[in-house]
């Protein structure tokens, strides 16, 4: 059986998700047991002109059900981005998950070669279900979940390569 788009991304996708989910437990748990307002937690950033942890776990779901969405042909939810506290952090992956849940690997026959064109303001991307896939999605993926980790490690929450890798 070929490797296909399907299991380049759904599982992936659902694994890191379910593993910020475990990080933000363990980000709630830090705080209480150390005293620290979970606020300041969910506000770091790395630096001044980064995004807050908070807004790298939206970016995160966005580029998940986004990706999956475009490969499957399938309209992307729209989540409005005003989670503040953790629960509605843990609601908004859990709702990603469940929307990533209904994907079958059937809807992704073709996948590979389908057009996908992203419009931004500031510039117009094309490409094939793979290069999207390969070069766009999943490195942005990647990138916000490895940026949610680092804010949390770089504020003393004590997670490491296996909290970011999970099962």
């Amino acid at each position: 059986m070929a490797f296909t788009a399907y299991d380049a991304s759904v599982p992936v996708f659902q694994q890191m998700l379910k593993n910020l989910s475990a990080l933000l437990v363990k980000a709630e748990e830090h705080a209480a047991e150390k005293g620290v307002d979970i606020n300041a937690l969910l506000d770091a950033r790395l630096a001044p002109d980064m995004f807050p942890f908070s807004k790298q776990i939206q970016i995160a779901t966005d580029h998940a059900k986004g990706a999956c969405a475009r490969l499957a042909s399938v309209e992307i939810p729209r989540y409005e981005d005003t989670e503040k506290t953790v629960a509605e952090l843990q609601a908004r992956l859990q709702k990603t998950l469940d929307f990533i849940a209904t994907f079958k690997p059937e809807q992704f026959a073709g996948a590979e070669a389908r057009d996908i064109r992203l419009v931004f303001p500031w510039a117009t991307y094309d490409f094939t279900g793979q290069r999207y896939l390969t070069y766009w999605a999943l490195p942005n993926f990647f990138f916000h979940v490895t940026t949610a980790y680092n804010i949390l490690r770089h504020q003393g929450v004590p997670v490491g390569k296996a909290d970011f890798l999970g099962q």
